[in-house]
């Protein structure tokens, strides 16, 4: 089997890779520029020299074609595309492209080749919005409140809509909020923890965060990935939420990060409303139930295993 991953160095491709790789498959990866690259969270799995890395503009069809192509896959998996939430409003055309133009492409690119090709979409809870302290299912409307959600709707309702109207094999994973420790340190979650473990040595720095009262679904991301795949080998495409099912305060994630190295959050964070974001989510929580009835998946790791991982790396 060939699978080529676009996003192949960020977290969920990198360990998305690793997965595949222990299952036999020919890995393929996508960049924008192979050439330069960075490949860290590769070379931390130590899979770098095990991948084939091309060059690929998600939002150029002839460079999407040519990718394709060159890689012939089995399976395609679509993680790539600008993915903080707080960078989108600040850039809200790119993340728009990157996003929607890169599904666009990838299913015209099956649809047009005669060889079958199963396709995966990293969807985001983002598109819930707030639910108003209800966990989110498949039948949850989706009501966007960022640029980078409404262009993960688009994509959510493109890959429908193919399947649908084309018979393709493409689903989407509508994956809640997971962590690990090859999370960029501009992800909250590794902002606290890096920060947290530099305090505790010593650094007496000052953390500045925004708003504390909003809840997340956090998990573990090594078991997304799994998910992702499990999902493209079902006989039927369908689209799932992917989550924990339990949502904390962000509150409560930095008492427990501060917590386990024996410091009170209270001393050490300050809070600032400039870290507000223009429209920001109080409630994320996933309702994983048909994942767990479908994929036979269910989180293992919750908030304070995933907490206590990070700081152990």
């Amino acid at each position: 089997m060939r699978a080529l991953i676009c996003g192949i160095t960020g977290q969920d491709g990198a360990y998305l890779a690793e997965l595949l790789l222990g299952k036999g498959y020919e890995v393929w990866g996508t960049s924008r520029d192979a050439q330069t690259a960075t490949l860290a969270n590769l070379h931390r799995l130590r899979i770098a020299d095990r991948v084939r890395l091309i060059s690929m503009a998600p939002s150029d069809f002839r460079s999407v074609l040519t990718a394709v192509d060159r890689a012939d896959p089995d399976e395609i998996y679509f993680l790539a595309g600008q993915s903080s939430v707080g960078l989108s409003f600040d850039q809200p055309a790119e993340t728009l492209e990157s996003v929607v133009s890169g599904v666009l492409n990838l299913l015209e690119v099956i649809r047009l080749r005669r060889k079958v090709v199963r396709f995966y979409n990293a969807g985001s809870s983002e598109c819930f919005g707030d639910t108003g302290g209800e966990a989110a299912s498949e039948s949850t409307p989706f009501r966007p409140r960022s640029p980078y959600a409404v262009a993960k709707a688009s994509a959510h309702w493109l890959v429908a809509n193919y399947r649908e109207a084309y018979g393709l094999h493409a689903c989407t994973g509508i994956l809640f909020n997971h962590e690990s420790p090859l999370r960029p340190e501009r992800f909250a979650t590794q902002k606290i923890i890096q920060a947290a473990r530099r305090i505790a040595a010593g650094s007496g720095e000052r953390l500045t965060l925004g708003r504390m009262d909003i809840q997340r679904d956090w998990g573990w991301a090594p078991e997304y990935v799994q998910a992702m795949w499990q999902m493209l080998q079902l006989p039927e495409p369908v689209d799932l939420v992917i989550a924990t099912g339990v949502a904390h305060s962000l509150e409560t994630f930095v008492a427990e990060s501060f917590g386990r190295l024996g410091l009170d959050w209270h001393d050490h964070v300050d809070l600032s409303e400039r870290l507000h974001r223009p429209s920001d989510i109080g409630y994320n929580c996933g309702a994983p139930g048909l994942a767990r009835s479908r994929l036979g998946w269910q989180a293992q790791a919750g908030m304070n295993e995933v907490i206590g991982r990070m700081l152990d790396a």
